[in-house]
């Protein structure tokens, strides 16, 4: 894609601590808490919030806090800003230093607030700060593993799937995971150009088969309500357009962008869905809580994507409490994805097997709603293929025999 710098005005900072009241520059105005008295915070994420602005932010607003334009604008991106929050070890200060021409460093200061214990092996760190691992590209590792630019007719579309396209409106995202799909594009700090999206919906439009269109980047909601007002007027002018779908992390790492303006703008869309990256419990904090459930009383389904990650969420106590967690803040678990082969991220991927086992431990064990789907997205792109437990023991023409959750064995007759 080629980008319009004007177009990426509000994100485009070195990950200082620009236009905030912070402690670093003058004129900050030390108005104090009592704001987020008000919220519907926990007790224990109230806690979080007020220590961490004393901490790092004492002369913040927090009405500047809860602003999404702020926390993209201050995300944190260099090594020196994050080691202002947290001691780096060895490993994490020479990765940080070797990030030329990789996958850049950056992090909401909301995110980062739920960082800050358990040192380096605190799960959210491990998946947002670099570690030395990632500097090794194993044989198996691939930039665009799956091959996406082989079913792009169009810049900014991947047409994979006979029904449906994958509509790259972005490479920015307002925090980058280590182990992302897209290492090989996002991070540019720029958003795709009107034209670029004109293009892309030219082709949709010309294309009666697609019913379905995914938004994703990058992530979108970073960008301006107007931007995402003229795609998604855009893709409904469509008349064989049916259901339009955004993926997402944005209510995971920056809730405050999910104001009653944009879901008031969302909700004029319908029917739209949106699948948000959840990767750990810990990341169900009030803040998100309240993003999804503005969503959800938008009449928005939400879904819930996780990519399965070695030691930080590949043990099946850990996978439940996200899964029901998920529910109670009315997130439907969809996908449960092995890692993809991205350079640098073999430290990340479990054997496949253990995504089985988790499976395996949750069905029977929790509601069928609690229970995503895993799947492997086939390297060289074959798409998504399913994985399950092994429950049919012998098909005859007679009938079946499988055993249930339990290993219990039964008997259902043929025709």
């Amino acid at each position: 894609m080629n980008f319009k710098a004007h177009e990426a005005a509000a994100t485009a900072t070195d990950g200082g601590l620009t236009d905030s009241s912070s402690p670093e520059e003058p004129g900050g105005k030390n108005v104090g808490l009592s704001k987020l008295q008000n919220t519907q915070a926990s007790e224990t994420d109230l806690h979080r919030v007020t220590h961490f602005l004393r901490t790092f932010y004492p002369f913040t607003d927090p009405s500047e806090w809860n602003d999404w334009k702020w926390q993209l604008r201050n995300g944190v991106t260099t090594a020196g800003a994050l080691s202002r929050f947290m001691d780096l070890t060895a490993g994490e200060r020479e990765a940080l230093a070797s990030l030329k021409g990789r996958l850049p460093l950056r992090i909401t200061p909301y995110y980062l607030s739920l960082m800050l214990s358990g040192g380096a092996e605190n799960p959210i760190r491990r998946m947002m700060v670099p570690s030395l691992e990632e500097l090794t590209t194993w044989p198996e590792e691939k930039s665009d593993s799956l091959n996406e630019g082989g079913s792009s007719p169009v810049p900014g579309v991947v047409h994979r799937y006979p029904d449906r396209v994958l509509f790259l409106v972005t490479q920015v995202c307002s925090a980058y995971c280590r182990y992302c799909t897209r290492s090989h594009s996002v991070g540019r700090l720029a958003h795709a150009s009107r034209g670029e999206w004109q293009q892309a919906l030219e082709y949709i439009a010309a294309h009666p088969e697609i019913r379905d269109v995914l938004i994703s980047g990058g992530d979108p909601l970073t960008l301006a309500d107007s931007q995402l007002e003229f795609l998604l007027s855009s893709l409904r002018s469509i008349p064989h357009v049916e259901i339009i779908r955004i993926g997402t992390k944005v209510p995971v790492v920056m809730p405050q962008r999910i104001t009653p303006e944009l879901t008031a703008l969302l909700e004029r869309f319908h029917p739209l869905w949106m699948s948000i990256h959840f990767s750990h419990p810990d990341e169900i904090t009030q803040e998100t809580a309240a993003a999804c459930a503005r969503l959800a009383s938008a009449g928005i389904p939400l879904g819930s994507q996780t990519v399965l990650l070695k030691e930080i969420n590949d043990d099946p106590l850990t996978m439940r409490t996200l899964m029901h967690r998920l529910l109670q803040i009315r997130v439907r678990p969809y996908y449960l994805y092995q890692c993809d082969l991205v350079p640098g991220s073999r430290h990340f991927r479990t054997p496949v097997s253990k995504g089985v086992e988790i499976i395996r431990s949750l069905r029977g064990f929790t509601s069928g709603y609690a229970i995503p789907h895993f799947v492997i997205d086939a390297p060289g792109g074959g798409g998504k293929i399913p994985l399950l437990p092994d429950y049919v023991r012998e098909i005859t023409p007679e009938g079946i025999t499988m055993t249930n959750y339990l290993g219990n064995t039964f008997y259902y007759p043929g025709f």
